[in-house]
């Protein structure tokens, strides 16, 4: 009786692992298709993390049964059957899969039966699974597709690794005012930053561990302050302030921006005080978009020459057209505060178009940035595409990743293989983070949308997700603890009294528009 049980367990054993981990009768002599399954998202001919969240699908072929077998040089496979088209990978097999396959290529065969009984094969979909892992979390901000008016917004984290995503902050907390470029010293989510605008006070949130405290960042020099880059010691940051003004076109581009007015300033957090300098505050030149080299010795900007006039803006009237911005540098050394020489890194107008949100690769090698056909707000231009320039060479060039739609608010992974940034390929009107892996020789794979355990989630959701930043850990200060320095009275800043030029006392900058 004991052997009789012990075979019978074994039997089933051996049946279940069999059901999943070979097709069934019929399957392998299915019809075979000399083209691979459509499938949504697309995630097929592309370079994966090894430790990313599945790649849930919908399968885009007709039929009343499906088969999907995932397979590696290394065993076991992954099979999933079932009636509907929507194919959900289980976590844990798939954390196994790509631990045992991680720098090998795998395939994923798509079998289905139509509604007349026959049994098709499609040809198989090949990826691959890089051996470089990616940050395991991201940041980003949610909101809706919205022009200047908002109610509902938020900062979230993802879980690269699984589905999880949890808010950091949301508007209801404080009135549903504005909330927008957070950014983090060296990957980190104990030191960091974000801007509110509206009620109960516009301010910055210095976030230091569990700690959160709300400063004003604005002087007789500039107003509040926007698009920050930390130096990476994460003593100093340095923020653009603008005079944007929002409008709309009658055709084409349905909305635009135009900057009045721009500097660069800088902040220090030990002395709370803000500085800048003439390479980087220039009256007659408009700067933007600052980024720091990885060892801070140099501060990457944009930079373009003020229009004379910015009166009755009207269609017919394209000077505005023909701002082209350049990106620039200048050398800085932390220990004596001192800036270097201003050079011109790299031509707009050379480049044919308007550069924008440089961002320096960890290992100092590469800027990254959007080139736009004139102008500073590249979300807002669907002409808008990822650049890259080699500073080792000298050679730049528009990226092969781009679509015929927005691509902007890029970013660096920690490790410099992987970077993602915002695209609204998927329906030209919301974005939504995308992910490339980058070889040691700087060639980039075909980008993929951040997977969601609904494979049809992009379908159904009315929110746009920008300025994606990479973390190495989850966020820990509480909402409730942010909300809290949200109404407590703005710390003011100190201005520098060595730099306070008369002609920039009377500008009177106004809010950034929402980005989306």
């Amino acid at each position: 009786m004991k052997n009789t049980r012990t075979l019978f367990y074994i039997f089933l054993i051996t049946t279940f692992f069999w059901l999943g981990c070979s097709p069934s009768p019929g399957w392998q002599e299915a019809i075979l298709v000399s083209r691979p399954a459509r499938i949504q998202p697309d995630y097929s001919g592309i370079t994966i993390p090894p430790n990313i969240a599945p790649l849930n699908f919908r399968v885009e072929e007709p039929g009343v049964q499906y088969h999907v077998e995932i397979h590696g040089p290394v065993e076991p496979s992954i099979q999933v059957r079932g009636k509907s088209p929507v194919i959900q990978i289980p976590v844990d097999d798939w954390k196994r899969f790509l631990l045992a396959n991680r720098g090998n290529s795998y395939q994923l065969e798509i079998y289905l039966e139509d509604s007349t009984g026959n049994r098709i094969r499609f040809s198989p979909i090949e990826n691959r699974i890089a051996g470089d892992s990616i940050d395991p979390y991201l940041a980003y901000r949610r909101l809706g597709p919205l022009y200047s008016f908002w109610k509902k917004m938020g900062i979230f984290q993802r879980n690269l690794e699984n589905f999880h995503e949890s808010p950091v902050y949301l508007s209801r907390l404080t009135e549903n005012n504005c909330m927008n470029c957070h950014n983090f010293v060296n990957y980190s989510p104990d030191r960091w930053l974000f801007h509110l605008r509206g009620s109960p006070g516009t301010g910055m949130l210095l976030v230091d561990g569990d700690k959160a405290c709300k400063i004003s960042t604005k002087t007789d020099f500039n107003g509040h302050v926007a698009y920050p880059a930390w130096h990476p010691s994460g003593n100093l940051a340095v923020f653009s302030s603008n005079r944007l003004i929002l409008f709309f076109h009658s055709t084409g581009e349905p909305r635009d921006v135009l900057d009045l007015a721009s500097n660069l300033v800088v902040y220090d957090i030990s002395t709370n005080v803000i500085t800048t300098t003439s390479q980087i505050a220039d009256p007659e030149r408009m700067e933007n978009w600052p980024a720091w080299s990885p060892d801070g010795k140099y501060l990457y900007f944009c930079s373009a020459p003020k229009l004379e006039t910015y009166e009755d803006i009207k269609e017919q009237d394209l000077e505005y057209r023909q701002i082209k911005y350049d990106l620039m540098r200048v050398s800085f050394d932390e220990k004596t505060r001192r800036w270097g020489k201003l050079e011109t890194v790299l031509s707009g107008t050379k480049i044919g178009g308007s550069i924008n949100q440089p961002r320096v690769s960890p290992d100092g090698r590469f800027v990254l940035f959007t080139v736009s056909d004139y102008g500073n707000f590249p979300i807002y231009l669907s002409s808008s595409d990822l650049y890259i320039l080699d500073l080792s060479t000298g050679k730049s060039g528009k990226l092969d990743i781009n679509s015929d739609y927005v691509e902007s608010f890029h970013a660096w992974s920690s490790n410099g293989r992987w970077i993602v940034f915002s695209s609204k390929r998927i329906d030209h009107l919301f974005a939504r983070p995308y992910f490339a892996y980058m070889d040691v020789n700087g060639e980039f794979s075909k980008p993929f949308v951040l997977p969601q355990k609904n494979p049809e989630y992009y379908e159904t959701c009315l929110e746009t997700f920008n300025v994606p930043e990479f973390i190495r850990d989850p966020i820990h200060i509480s909402a409730k603890s942010l909300a809290k320095a949200a109404y407590q009275d703005a710390k003011p800043v100190e201005l520098d009294p060595k730099w306070i030029p008369a002609e920039k006392k009377e500008e009177k900058p106004v809010s950034n528009p929402q980005p989306q």
